[in-house]
């Protein structure tokens, strides 16, 4: 029986586009916000067909499931210590959003391990009713590409903040 070579199913593609956009999104965020959003939107965009491409091919995989949570994890981080370097001044609660960004998701994880699920999304959606109403939503995908749209392109006055200096 032949072996599929994982690495190259579309989700896994999608996922390393999503890397790559977002690599060029991180270069340009401190000297170009239109180009950085473009990007980090474009790979925020891509994170809503991987997951769909998955299931529509059958090519779910373990690598996949963490490719994805890996990303989006990266991906916030980043954001969030440009946000803290482009707004000093709010650093700390840039540093408390990116803590819980990654112990919330960590407990998670490490309680579907316990339980045995096969998947970090098999969760038990009786209980919480957040949970119920974000994993049974259908905009759920949408919303979850959106979440981290860039507020590096824009301050709270709609104009482009200025630079850090060096």
């Amino acid at each position: 029986m032949k072996q599929e070579n994982i690495f190259l199913f579309v989700p896994n593609l999608i996922g390393y586009a999503r890397i790559i956009f977002a690599f060029i999104a991180f270069y340009f965020m401190p000297t170009s916000h239109l180009t950085a959003s473009f990007f980090y939107l474009l790979s925020g965009f891509l994170d809503a067909f991987d997951g769909y491409a998955a299931r529509a091919l059958n090519q779910g995989t373990h690598f996949g499931a963490m490719l994805d949570m890996l990303t989006d994890r990266c991906t916030t981080m980043c954001l969030l210590v440009n946000l803290a370097m482009l707004y000093p001044e709010s650093a700390l609660w840039f540093q408390l959003s990116m803590s819980l960004d990654v112990a919330s998701h960590w407990l998670h994880l490490h309680s579907t391990v316990v339980k045995g699920a096969e998947s970090h999304k098999s969760i038990d959606l009786s209980g919480n009713r957040i949970l119920r109403v974000y994993y049974s939503s259908r905009s759920h995908s949408i919303a979850h590409s959106c979440q981290d749209i860039p507020a590096s392109s824009a301050s709270p006055s709609g104009s482009v903040p200025p630079s850090p200096s060096p």
